[in-house]
């Protein structure tokens, strides 16, 4: 039996839930945190997995695959609010994210109540053209009336975030240098067993897997086009030559590409290939990769996905503008020119393909990134009174941690590490049990 490390502490949490994230929550609870939570996409959610965890009260859970966004917005603020709030307010103590949904919305409900405060200003919906955060101002605006501190009381009680993916830890950088980020983060991506692990093996196995699951389409000699050679790209390009495909990469990074072209591939812009592909993955993490006027430059039945972390990497907008749209199965559509009758397949609305498709990464590779958070929300625990952790600052799992990490998955894969001698141990200046690498040492 383990004994609560957690006790008393509201955690609140923003990604996938799948039977993976399942076993996270279990473990948090197991460690005496009291949980809520939501699935930070909105086809992501594998349904049997949300409802486990419910019929066993690991957590109160508000997700379902499908939802709409305004449904996924409202799951999200159940998910960061208790129904019976303490002296602190009705947040949690500290949140596991998943692309930073759940941190934005803190910060924007708290910028609001600053306004709100200062001459009863009131959040516009209409003053943005993003149809997600029109949808987040509008939560705001109907909740600052009701509540006008709830978000500077979630602020103010919060130890911190553990973020997991890059988009995520991008907006929490890019927070803290602007000053505005309001509590301590943790860099659970960067972790090499997070990164070098989840990022590329995981999408090696996901990616094939959501497209077989989406079009059982014969790979093998197909045209692919990996966009990004990142670690996500790298796992996806290395899983589409595997299979037989004739596959080429497109890059901005003169190092990303020297990589890519040194593993054999093929390193061209995305508009010389947009007449020959037969299927384009994106994987950047940045906006406006495939556009319309792209897309209708393609193949007939081409196929078009995307497996980073939010839906802006493929011009989805465009394509409900210009095409007819024929929904061949759920999250498996196809978008028809007018003009020429021929059309682009379309997975889970450019949404992440391997979750909306598949069931994301498997269990093993999740294992690694989940025992990650969860050394990650005990540190912040731990650390709470400490002062280790600064709130505004983003930081990093040690490296010792990280190797620990690693050491506890070699079992399950028959792995017996060498030890170092005393004398190689001195030779080296490396202790015995670690760390073995210096923090700016490149995996």
């Amino acid at each position: 039996m383990v004994s609560p490390t957690f006790f008393p502490t509201q955690i609140a949490g923003s990604l996938h839930m799948t039977i993976q994230t399942a076993v996270l929550i279990e473990t948090l609870k197991k460690l005496g945190a009291d949980v809520r939570w939501c699935s930070c996409n909105i086809f992501s959610t594998q349904d049997h997995a949300a409802a486990a965890i419910a019929r066993d009260e690991s957590a109160a859970v508000f997700a379902w695959k499908g939802e709409t966004l305004e449904e996924y917005w409202e799951c999200t603020l159940n998910a960061i609010t208790w129904t019976n709030p303490d002296k602190f307010g009705d947040g949690p103590d500290m949140i596991v994210d998943d692309g930073g949904d759940m941190t934005m919305l803190i910060h924007e409900g708290f910028k609001a109540e600053n306004a709100y405060a200062k001459d009863g200003t009131v959040p516009d919906p209409n003053s943005t053209d993003n149809a997600e955060f029109k949808i987040v101002l509008a939560i705001i605006k109907r909740t600052l009336p009701i509540q006008a501190d709830k978000w500077h009381k979630v602020a103010k009680r919060m130890m911190g975030v553990s973020e997991e993916t890059t988009t995520g830890v991008h907006r929490l950088y890019a927070m803290s240098t602007a000053g505005e980020l309001l509590f301590p983060a943790i860099n659970v991506n960067d972790s090499v067993t997070k990164s070098k692990f989840d990022n590329l093996y995981g999408c090696k196995h996901s990616l094939p897997d959501g497209l077989c699951r989406a079009t059982d389409v014969m790979l093998a000699g197909k045209r692919a086009v990996i966009c990004g050679y990142g670690d996500v790209g790298k796992g996806c390009a290395f899983a589409m030559k595997a299979a037989g495909c004739i596959t080429t990469v497109t890059e901005i990074d003169p190092i990303c590409a020297l990589q890519a072209a040194m593993e054999g591939f093929s390193v061209k812009t995305l508009e010389s290939q947009l007449p020959t592909l037969d299927l384009v993955i994106t994987t950047t993490g940045n906006k406006d990769i495939i556009m319309s006027e792209m897309m209708h430059k393609m193949r007939d039945n081409a196929i078009v996905g995307n497996i980073g972390h939010f839906d802006n990497e493929v011009d989805m907008d465009g394509l409900f503008k210009k095409c007819k749209r024929i929904n061949i199965k759920p999250q498996v559509d196809k978008f028809i020119f007018p003009d020429t009758g021929k059309g682009i397949i379309v997975l889970a609305e450019g949404r992440l393909m391997n979750l909306g498709c598949a069931t994301g990464h498997p269990s093993f590779v999740m294992s690694n990134s989940f025992t990650n958070q969860t050394l990650a929300q005990l540190e912040l625990w731990k650390e709470r009174k400490s002062g280790k952790y600064a709130r505004g600052k983003v930081y990093t799992l040690p490296k010792i941690l990280d190797e620990k990490v690693a050491h506890l998955h070699l079992d399950a894969l028959g792995v017996t590490l060498t030890e170092l001698t005393d004398s190689q141990s001195s030779y080296v200046d490396i202790k015995k049990k670690g760390p073995y690498k210096p923090d700016s040492y490149r995996y």
